[in-house]
């Protein structure tokens, strides 16, 4: 049996291991990339994920939407919508990997991406396929628009999307019987780079509002840096207001009705932005309501913000899944491609779906069809 001088040995080289890797992947982004112009491609490859749990129900209804929106350029060859097999639980088990190598040389043959949500195990050193996608595509903002005008919601959140608690969720430490260790990791250039594109955002849409999210007065390394940083970057939109709040008080701002209204941008880690951007979209209607976009300089990926919903496929209830979470995902994706007309048409006829309680996924596609 190994005693805890030799598991700290261990730790320490691991350790060193995972500091040169991320002293790397800091060095590649300060290179850079240059950004993907859809106008001038001649052809658009859209991947389409079925993903795990009620993600094939879902998908297939944004699907038919997508080829109803596009169909004049899926029959000319400029747009391709390519089915992309493999990234179920079952078949991410059988090869021990969370995305399988010839799922993701698939995945790259891609422009876009329109996935379903994706089961993760529970325990064991298997990270989620959307956390090995995101640094495999450097998919590094994560935007989940929130919108309730009746409310005077109009919110948009830039999660950081390859760094935080999740770059390193499945390579953390245990000394049995004693004791558990995680890493967190916030980079200059994986900072400034979410920073610059929210600041950017609220630039090119007139918002004139950007809270910075933080728990820079706990985790002073980390968060003190993504809140130092953020500030940088704020020097070069003076016309913005720029303010810092901790995650615990935003949490609650947001449910507060006499203040949650000024809120227009978020610029957060990528823990915090995952479980706010939740709560936001309960407030504007539920998960099933809401759309996410993860873009990077070449790819981009869509999807839900919502997970696999295991109870309702347990239920025998999955065709009762609320698509509308995809369906704006693909009205982003339509944005993010240059097909605005589309998009707008798309987001008008979300807008004005009414009730979908008790309605089967189908039915609600088919609505929305109907006014498109």
């Amino acid at each position: 049996m190994q005693n805890d001088k030799e598991y700290v040995d261990r730790a320490v080289e691991q350790f060193r291991t995972l500091l040169e890797q991320q002293i790397a992947r800091e060095d590649k982004m300060k290179m850079g990339s240059d950004a993907t112009d859809f106008s001038q491609k001649q052809t658009i490859t859209i991947g389409v994920i079925p993903g795990d749990g009620i993600g094939p129900v879902i998908v297939r209804e944004a699907k038919k939407i997508l080829n109803i929106l596009l169909k004049a350029e899926i029959e000319s060859g400029s747009i391709v919508l390519k089915d992309i097999d493999g990234l179920t639980i079952e078949n991410r088990l059988a090869c021990g990997k969370s995305v399988p190598e010839e799922v993701l040389d698939a995945i790259k043959s891609c422009d876009v991406l329109l996935k379903g949500p994706t089961e993760t195990p529970k325990g064991g050193t298997m990270e989620s396929a959307n956390v090995t996608l995101r640094r495999e595509l450097d998919l590094y903002s994560n935007v989940r628009p929130v919108s309730l005008p009746e409310g005077g919601i109009d919110w948009t959140f830039f999660r950081e999307n390859t760094e935080g608690e999740y770059v390193l969720g499945s390579r953390g430490v245990e000394i049995p019987g004693k004791l558990a260790m995680d890493f967190k990791v916030t980079t200059d250039s994986g900072t400034r780079r979410i920073a610059r594109a929210a600041f950017e955002f609220a630039r090119n849409n007139g918002k004139k509002h950007v809270s910075i999210v933080t728990k820079a007065n706990i985790m002073k390394k980390t968060d003190g840096k993504f809140s130092e940083i953020c500030h940088e970057v704020a020097e070069d939109y003076p016309e913005i207001t720029v303010e810092d709040y901790y995650i615990d008080i935003m949490t609650a701002k947001l449910i507060n009705n006499n203040e949650r209204s000024r809120f227009k941008v978020f610029v957060l880690p990528n823990l915090y932005g995952d479980i706010i951007t939740d709560e936001a979209a309960q407030i504007q209607g539920g998960v099933g309501t809401a759309g996410s976009a993860n873009t990077g300089d070449k790819y981009a990926m869509f999807e839900a913000v919502h997970g696999t919903a295991p109870q309702l496929i347990r239920d025998g209830l999955g065709d009762y899944a609320n698509p509308l979470s995809i369906i704006k995902a693909s009205e982003m994706l339509l944005r993010h491609i240059g097909y605005t007309d589309q998009a707008d048409t798309l987001a008008a006829a979300i807008g004005n779906v009414g009730n979908t309680d008790g309605m089967k996924a189908e039915e609600i596609a088919d609505r929305i069809i109907e006014m498109i």
